[in-house]
């Protein structure tokens, strides 16, 4: 595996692989790798012939008040782990590479980027978009690799590539799981031990949300909503941020779930704030 940090080794590499005629298959991350992320190399190895991972703390998806200091960093161990999961290049640019001097333009896409999580954490998005689309103008993939835990942000990505005519195409992988439920994530080694078990709640709830769609056949997310929040609520520790009923490809609110249903939270668990989701499949 090729350790590079200069955007244009990236770029020669790239254009090296495709002159080739090797498929290109991207991972992009903000580092603390855990098996949520090896399971997306590995998807991407099975797709794709050359891999890069990127490692960036990109500061502008952070907000003022959260955590881009204390986001858990270790490059020593996240090189190790992409390349013993199978990456050819681990991409990992600078601050200064991604937003040199002078540096003004930024993304935004508009509604899907201020709802939700975009609602919760304003600029988010605008962050997240940005870097992402720089990423993709360096590695230029076949294919891009998400997870559905951050599903909000897949959907975006999915719109922004659309609507700049990018030639890339997205891959949406499961969530991985911890054996009780709870979403693989960097942040959860902010977690102490009582807040570790505590946070499979969030699951759960979700679990009684799709319980109550696909078994018990409620329609009414008003009602779908009422179910997950008292499942959250046997857990006091936990604080709900946000939980959402909406269109899964439109990020639009549905009083009553018909076609393809987001079930979407946020909560906060002492100073950790987590997400999750459920998609669900509702026939009317």
């Amino acid at each position: 595996m090729e350790i590079v940090s200069s955007p244009d080794r990236m770029r020669a590499l790239t254009r090296e692989f495709r002159a080739q005629g090797e498929r290109i298959g991207f991972v992009p991350t903000m580092g603390a790798l855990h098996e949520g992320h090896l399971s997306l190399i590995n998807r991407a190895r099975r797709v794709a012939t050359r891999v890069v991972v990127s490692i960036f703390v990109n500061p502008a998806q952070f907000g003022p008040q959260e955590d881009y200091k204390s986001y858990p960093r270790n490059p020593e161990r996240d090189a190790e782990r992409a390349r013993l999961a199978g990456a050819h290049v681990l991409y990992s640019p600078t601050f200064r590479d991604v937003y040199p001097p002078g540096y003004r333009t930024y993304v935004a896409v508009e509604r899907f980027g201020t709802t939700l999580e975009g609602a919760s954490r304003p600029g988010h998005f605008r962050g997240v978009a940005t870097v992402v689309a720089k990423l993709l103008g360096r590695v230029a993939p076949h294919v891009v690799f998400l997870g559905q835990k951050d599903a909000q942000q897949a959907v975006l990505l999915k719109k922004m590539i659309e609507d700049l005519e990018m030639d890339v195409e997205i891959e949406i992988c499961p969530t991985v799981r911890e054996e009780d439920g709870l979403a693989m994530s960097s942040r959860n080694v902010y977690l102490d031990a009582d807040e570790r078990r505590a946070a499979p709640v969030v699951y759960r709830a979700l679990r009684r949300a799709e319980t109550a769609v696909t078994r018990e056949g409620e329609r009414q997310a008003e009602r779908v909503l009422d179910l997950l929040r008292e499942v959250l609520a046997l857990e006091q520790s936990v604080s709900l941020d946000y939980a959402a009923v909406v269109d899964a490809r439109t990020l639009e609110p549905l009083p009553r779930l018909r076609g393809e249903v987001l079930v979407a939270i946020a909560v906060c668990i002492g100073s950790t704030r987590l997400i999750d989701n459920v998609i669900l499949k509702v026939e009317e």
